[in-house]
């Protein structure tokens, strides 16, 4: 059995999912309109910067939701998967999982967006398994704003990824072979942990980097 590894933003979607939701909290009035894009927006330019702050964007982006009910947030989610992922999700995505699902590999997907968001777009995606930001819940269940853990961000991916492993008494050297498919140098602890890392719809920055180490690159989506 290989071990089958999947980044999300830009990798197995064509959007950022993160800052989608972000924006999609203003345009169904969750959010305040420009105030709250201009700091969605920043945030994100410091993810491609490599220089995101993770603890205070997941306090940001949570403040737009996590005061709701558990039913609105059920809506919510519903509605983000249908008018703004399902979209998003070229066929050559779904192709590339089945291709190591029928192949008997175990399938991942280790992301930094938080697992309120992303959960439900491993579902879509047929993905068991999600190895995502965790958010920190009180006595009631309810968001607080805060981490819950490590997040997987960075070498936090590496972390995550290991001790999902150890909770099955495996370590990422037992596999035959393990792939890791990404877009982005945010990456790069966990492409550089696995044996077949894969510059996936790679940024340019990766591409270089790709280019100069003979990993191959793959292209999901224009």
């Amino acid at each position: 059995m290989n071990l089958a590894l999947f980044d999300l933003d830009g990798t197995l979607l064509a959007i950022d999912s993160d800052h989608a939701f972000g924006e999609f909290m203003v345009r169904i009035g969750w959010a305040d309109g420009e105030a709250f894009r201009r700091a969605n927006d920043a945030f994100y330019a410091q993810y491609q910067a490599e220089k995101l702050d993770v603890a205070a964007y997941v306090r940001f982006a949570t403040s737009a939701w996590r005061e709701r009910t558990p039913q609105e947030l059920v809506d919510v989610s519903r509605r983000f998967i249908d008018e703004v992922i399902r979209p998003s999700v070229d066929e050559r995505t779904h192709a590339l999982l089945r291709q190591h699902a029928e192949a008997g590999d175990r399938l991942a997907i280790v992301t930094a967006t938080n697992e309120f968001v992303t959960r439900p777009i491993a579902r879509l995606l047929g993905v068991d398994t999600l190895i995502a930001t965790e958010l920190q819940r009180d006595a009631s269940g309810r968001v607080t704003g805060e981490l819950q853990g490590v997040p997987s961000f960075r070498e936090g991916k590496v972390a995550r990824v290991d001790s999902w492993l150890a909770q099955q008494g495996l370590h990422v050297e037992d596999f035959e072979r393990s792939f890791f498919y990404s877009d982005s140098t945010n990456d790069l602890a966990l492409l550089e942990r696995v044996s077949d890392p894969v510059a996936t719809n790679p940024a340019p920055a990766l591409e270089r980097i790709a280019r100069e180490r003979g990993w191959p690159i793959l292209r999901l989506f224009a």
